[in-house]
């Protein structure tokens, strides 16, 4: 192939979400740190409540259509369709400002969420790469439901090609129980809409871990600063984009004076809406192990919580 005089300039368009940032954020820097130029998109609400950038990835944002974002949305449907209309104009004008500077775009590697980034794509004659932040064990279970070769609700043992025979209560709770989830059953199944059509797949996976699956592996996407043999650049220090402020002096000081492989740790993201029975179910649940925890509760369910329960400010 002829030399380029210009590094290859690669759009990364992560789903709006923390989970979802952080893993794209990090394959990002690995991608800089082959010669690759990327330019970090994300929508202009999200890039407000950004407590930390990255100096070597220039960010840029487009409209998911709402001036707050998810939360003002009605609903996750009404969200995802203002988003796919108000998303696909913006990042068309996004790609034509670029295009017309000195480092026009070549490739658009986007999140499965929103396959809708798919006909932007095409429309240019860029490359795509999708990329799944989920592992792919459970992209697997959701392909099939989307083929129709597993019936939802699931009720009987599943046998998947690479995976251990699974009960119903193995399956991620969309597919064995999808009323819980009104809606979501049909945004994560609907990630392989159109999938033949891209060049690339990107899970964010290890191999050791599905080497059963036919598929080359892209993880862990971590901090490269965690990772053996990594070179990192003097501005390659932080963790990832975060959307809160962590209290981060005041949970380390806790963490290292525990002793090792003590702790447990919970988390349920940026989505799910615990109510105050289940969050209290939770609690004595994980105060009745006699372990030490750490418990990542955002400030709005603090009130679901029992009586006595630190929180560290």
């Amino acid at each position: 192939m002829e030399q380029s005089p210009r590094p290859a300039h690669c759009l990364v368009f992560p789903y709006p979400m923390q989970g979802h940032i952080n893993p794209m954020h990090q394959f990002s820097k690995t991608l800089v740190s082959k010669g690759i130029k990327v330019t970090l998109v994300t929508t202009k609400f999200l890039s407000k409540s950004f407590q930390q950038l990255s100096g070597s990835m220039p960010v840029e944002t487009i409209s998911d259509g709402f001036e707050g974002g998810y939360a003002s949305a009605e609903s996750l449907e009404a969200y995802f369709s203002k988003f796919k209309k108000i998303g696909s104009e913006t990042l068309t004008k996004l790609i034509e400002k670029l295009n017309a500077t000195g480092f026009p775009v070549d490739c658009i590697v986007y999140d499965a969420m929103m396959t809708w980034v798919l006909d932007v794509v095409k429309s240019f004659g860029l490359v795509s790469a999708i990329f799944f932040t989920q592992s792919c064990a459970v992209d697997n279970i959701y392909y099939h439901v989307k083929k129709g070769l597993i019936n939802v609700p699931v009720e009987n043992r599943v046998s998947l090609p690479g995976l251990s025979v699974l009960e119903p209560l193995d399956m991620p709770s969309f597919v064995h129980n999808p009323g819980l989830y009104p809606g979501l059953l049909d945004i994560m199944v609907n990630q392989f809409w159109d999938i033949d059509k891209v060049d690339w797949v990107l899970c964010n996976t290890l191999y050791k871990l599905e080497e059963e699956l036919r598929l080359r592996a892209i993880g862990p996407t971590i901090p490269r600063k965690c990772l053996n043999n990594q070179k990192t650049t003097k501005d390659d220090t932080d963790n990832g984009l975060q959307m809160f402020k962590p209290n981060t002096d005041a949970y380390m000081n806790w963490l290292n004076e525990q002793q090792d492989h003590s702790i447990i740790y919970v988390s349920f993201g940026s989505l799910p809406d615990l109510n105050v029975e289940q969050m209290q179910e939770l609690a004595y649940g994980i105060k009745q192990s006699g372990k030490h925890f750490l418990w990542v509760v955002r400030a709005f369910e603090e009130g679901k919580l029992p009586k006595g329960f630190v929180i560290p400010r």
